[in-house]
């Protein structure tokens, strides 16, 4: 079903679990799918080939960052994000909220928007719900996110509600902006903090508005992951069947499985890359610390079960080797396996979904995490 020129078709369910495919002007996103963070334009340490190698169809790339430096006007004079960064597939724009309040100096929330002071220059810039959809147009974004306020953690209910209320008024602001345009869509985002009255209202709130996306903000704060879980299953039973539905700065491994269980579709997070930067590897059954000595001599590949060009080509003791020297391709090449990790869990946890064998799925990969990282390459691999 089409909304405002995005299409979302849900294909399969098992569980809680959900198989769909999302056709944006750029191509098609299946899901559950992950979403590679190209904040300024860029996945650190990966050429636009080298993420698309490693199956992802879409990346997200951020509002705050890149109306700041180089700015959405001259990006879009470029020829659009696209073209700028010679990504050929769809990107997903955030809207700025999280960096304003994150990144920015001496920022003001009032109900026009939020006036703050650039991290870069000092500049005091306002970001209104209006220029926020304003700049994700102008960089060309095939979805794009309202602007809401990202309630902090710990927080009274009293104070969350005004949070979530604000974020509702500026999110129909957003959608009143919003231009329609073909292979093109906008996302709202579901607030409330830990309460579940208050998440209950926005999602129904959000669904009155009518959006193409309905996204879960203010989640992995700070709070339990089981407390996530819990707010999960009380949110989205209120969200559209027929509509994707995205898990905000979401990354860890476990955290990705248990909300698919739950029902989300779309997650983004720079663990994967962070952690390829800083010499953490993922693999089946946890991960690998390559700053440790005991990679020193070992022969091995990263995972003895990864088909990527990384495993295939190096072993443990040569990227140790990297990392203890700092050289750079420590990360090119630790970021590649990470993407790569990734990409093969959402194959998998489609393919678990497909064949109605997700509760399968999930006691195979939560087994597989309590081996830890000491053996996480000497185990066989069991079918899923």
């Amino acid at each position: 079903m089409t909304l405002n020129g995005i299409n979302y078709e849900l294909l399969a369910t098992d569980e809680n679990g959900r198989h769909g495919k999302i056709t944006t002007a750029h191509g098609i996103i299946n899901t559950p799918a992950f979403m590679p963070v190209g904040t300024a334009g860029t996945v650190k340490a990966m050429t636009p080939d080298d993420v698309a190698a490693t199956g992802a169809e879409v990346v997200l790339g951020n509002t705050y960052h890149l109306m700041l430096r180089p700015g959405a006007e001259r990006v879009q004079k470029l020829g659009g994000l696209h073209s700028f960064m010679n990504w050929k597939n769809s990107i997903l724009t955030d809207s700025g909220g999280y960096q304003v309040l994150s990144l920015a100096k001496r920022r003001t929330i009032e109900e026009s928007g939020v006036t703050f002071k650039s991290h870069i220059d000092g500049a005091e810039i306002q970001l209104t719900p209006e220029r926020s959809i304003e700049v994700q147009s102008l960089l060309g974004a095939d979805i794009s996110m309202v602007l809401d306020e990202c309630t902090e953690w710990p927080i009274s209910e009293v104070g969350a509600k005004a949070s979530m209320e604000r974020s509702m008024r500026w999110a129909l602001r957003c959608k009143k902006t919003f231009k329609t345009k073909k292979g093109h869509g906008l996302f709202g985002i579901v607030q409330g903090s830990i309460f579940p009255k208050l998440r209950t209202e926005s999602a129904l709130h959000l669904e009155d508005i009518k959006f193409d996306g309905y996204a879960i903000g203010g989640l992995a704060i700070g709070e339990p992951q089981a407390l996530m879980f819990e707010i999960l299953e009380i949110t989205t039973p209120f969200l559209p069947q027929n509509r994707p539905r995205y898990l905000m700065g979401i990354g860890k491994p476990s955290d990705i499985v248990g909300a698919v269980l739950r029902g989300i579709d779309m997650f983004d997070c720079v663990i994967p890359t962070r952690s390829g930067r800083t010499g953490q590897a993922f693999v089946r059954g946890g991960s690998l610390n390559l700053r440790n000595a005991r990679h020193a001599e070992d022969k091995k590949p990263l995972d003895v079960t990864c088909d990527c060009e990384v495993c295939q080509s190096f072993s443990r003791a040569y990227l140790h080797h990297l990392v203890k020297a700092g050289e750079m391709l420590a990360g090119m090449l630790l970021t590649k396996h990470n993407l790569y990790y990734y990409q093969k869990l959402m194959v998998n946890l489609r393919a678990a979904i497909i064949e109605k064998r997700l509760k399968k799925f999930k006691k195979t990969f939560f087994d597989e995490q309590k081996i830890g990282p000491n053996l996480a390459g000497e185990f066989k691999m069991k079918e899923s």
